[in-house]
């Protein structure tokens, strides 16, 4: 008999929150606290999905995962090293690639909808 895999509908699920504040040595403004609501890790612990929220402040960026996301809320502007700037509002669906580096701004409180895939287990 084929294994039954159940479909996971996020915003039905209640998950509890971690909280948190970056690194100082992250840190260029602010001191924004961040939530994330990880609603699902696959059994290999490589994929995730939730939901992350961040208060205004800007730090950096250094992605070892690839990550989808669709901001739900807020504006931020996310700036690679070669100095480009990118305004995310909400509606704006984007990829962030493995090895991207630079700098993230939430210029108004934002709420974003994540997948992040991890080639090796963290």
């Amino acid at each position: 008999m084929p294994t039954a895999y159940p479909l996971l509908k996020l915003n039905d699920r209640v998950v509890d929150s971690e909280e948190y504040y970056l690194d100082a040595n992250k840190l260029i403004s602010g001191n924004p606290r961040q939530a994330l609501w990880n609603h699902y890790t696959d059994p290999t612990g490589r994929y995730f999905s939730g939901f992350w929220e961040s208060e205004v402040g800007k730090w950096h960026i250094n992605y070892t995962e690839e990550e989808t996301c669709h901001l739900l809320a807020g504006v931020s502007i996310v700036t690679d090293e070669a100095g480009t700037a990118t305004t995310l509002r909400a509606g704006d669906s984007f990829v962030i690639p493995k090895g991207f580096k630079g700098t993230w701004e939430v210029v108004q409180p934002s709420r974003k909808l994540y997948t992040i895939f991890e080639e090796s287990a963290q």
